[in-house]
């Protein structure tokens, strides 16, 4: 593991430095480990991965337990691994075993300050989160962002969607009317866009419904749309288009032209540079001409 400024490693004889002196600056947390303890080896990686978040505010020492046997025996340690929370001069906090984050982390909660993250980096974080389907810590982000700055365009429109996929819709629509300006017109329509798929799918047959009826009449325009829908709201937006597509192909007129609509409401959903809208803008033009 890669040495940081705010991890590195304690012998006996540096203990009381850069463990007891650095405390009375910052908590120092020190990770009792040994090379034989698998449950170490687990653990390691994830206190690194917290130390590096606080940002300077954490310090973590690593005390190999098979070379430094002093420290070992001065701090009474019998099972590995066991983590020891230092402030001022003195342990406060700790544990033994393995744990999880969470529990890691609520421990530190009351002696470590969190570091300060700009507004930008929390916006950003957000987005992240809320790509890989983290939507609980992508709402705690936005939450903190738009505590700041009420007026974040970008952030409330991504808390609307947050709140959407939770199925908070009154609630999201009305973060949406919130949002001031043409500046995110685009993203603003495609969140709309996806409220009204929630909307829909909630009052539409089951999707094993729509699919056994398509199984016996793959002519139904009425269970394909449906399906396309319940799709939609379920974030499955390549079969959605793909059912689409089909649908507007063989009878483009259903529903007064509803395909096509909708169609266009996926791309306001995914943006111009969605690989999928790139794809499916082409297939519906040359369905078109």
């Amino acid at each position: 593991m890669s040495q940081t400024p705010y991890i590195f490693d304690v012998t006996t004889t540096s203990f009381e430095q850069l463990v007891l002196e650095n405390s009375f600056h910052k908590p120092v947390l020190v990770d009792f480990w040994a090379e034989w303890c698998a449950p170490c080896k687990a653990l390691m990686p994830m206190l690194a991965k917290i130390a590096e978040e606080y940002q300077g505010e954490l310090l973590l020492a690593k005390v190999n337990c098979d070379i430094e046997q002093e420290v070992v025996a001065r701090f009474g340690i019998r099972s590995l691994p066991t983590v020891v929370l230092f402030k001022d001069g003195q342990p406060v906090d700790g544990f033994a075993g393995a744990q999880p984050e969470s529990a890691i982390r609520a421990m530190l909660e009351p002696h470590v300050q969190a570091p300060e993250t700009p507004q930008g980096n929390l916006l950003e974080s957000a987005q992240a989160l809320f790509a890989e389907g983290r939507f609980a810590e992508a709402e705690a982000q936005l939450q903190q962002l738009l505590s700041e700055d009420n007026e974040n365009g970008a952030g409330l429109i991504l808390y609307a969607r947050c709140l959407a996929e939770r199925a908070e819709l009154a609630e999201a629509e009305t973060v949406l009317n919130a949002v001031k300006g043409d500046e995110h017109k685009q993203a603003l329509a495609g969140a709309r866009a996806q409220l009204t798929f929630l909307r829909q799918a909630n009052d539409l047959p089951e999707v094993a419904t729509l699919k056994s009826r398509l199984a016996q009449n793959g002519g139904d325009d009425e269970a394909a749309y449906q399906l396309a829908i319940q799709q939609l709201a379920r974030q499955q937006y390549e079969a959605a288009l793909d059912g689409l597509l089909k649908l507007f192909v063989r009878n483009r007129n259903y529903a007064d032209g509803q395909p096509h609509k909708t169609l266009l409401q996926v791309f306001e959903l995914l943006g111009n540079d969605h690989p999928l809208v790139t794809l499916y803008r082409r297939k519906l033009y040359q369905a078109i001409y």
